[in-house]
């Protein structure tokens, strides 16, 4: 499938309850998270274009007291997850709020698991025989 993401989302370390205000049930769990949308891990099949209303539990952040933010979304997408008992549900954001947008940022900075290796000194096995 084509990548048609206008910004790349960020995978995250704390997974987030995300729920349907309105109707009243979890949805799921946060797995990415941009200011234009997130997945959300769910074990309930949802219909792309439905519009709802979603409420994000927030991690502790440093600068931000809030414990939630609520933002109109539409769900984008819905697949089969590969774990066959539960789904990967895109949300698009439909509006977000200056302060949301920062308490967004913030999620990220603290929680996004980075991939990178961490700059560990090389283990001596791993110099060649020059470096040793």
């Amino acid at each position: 499938m084509q990548e048609r993401r206008k910004l790349p989302r960020k995978d995250l370390m704390s997974y987030s309850q995300v729920f349907n205000i309105h109707e009243g049930y979890l949805i799921g769990y946060l797995g990415d998270l941009n200011q234009l949308g997130a997945m959300v891990i769910s074990d309930v099949k949802l219909e792309p274009n439905k519009a709802m209303i979603i409420q994000i539990q927030l991690p502790e952040l440093e600068d931000f007291s809030d414990s939630s933010i609520t933002i109109p979304a539409r769900v984008a997408w819905c697949e089969q997850d590969l774990s066959p008992e539960y789904f990967n549900v895109g949300m698009e954001f439909k509006k977000l709020t200056g302060r949301q947008k920062n308490i967004i940022e913030a999620v990220i900075a603290n929680y996004e698991f980075r991939r990178e290796r961490p700059n560990y000194p090389q283990h001596p096995n791993e110099l060649s025989k020059e470096e040793r």
